[in-house]
């Protein structure tokens, strides 16, 4: 499960920069961004629970 939502960072963090990168696709940095940081706190949920 770890090991998926670290690859779901990863295509977040890549579409962001691709959303940067392109002019047009502003929107999609906007959205990889909020991916990003919503899939990183339910991963640190997810790893805190999992230490208590």
């Amino acid at each position: 499960m770890i090991k998926f939502l670290a690859l779901l960072l990863l295509a977040w963090l890549v579409l962001s920069i691709l959303g940067f990168v392109i002019e047009g696709l502003l929107w999609l940095a906007v959205v990889g961004l909020v991916l990003f940081a919503a899939t990183s706190v339910f991963l640190w949920i997810k790893r805190k629970a999992s230490q208590a």
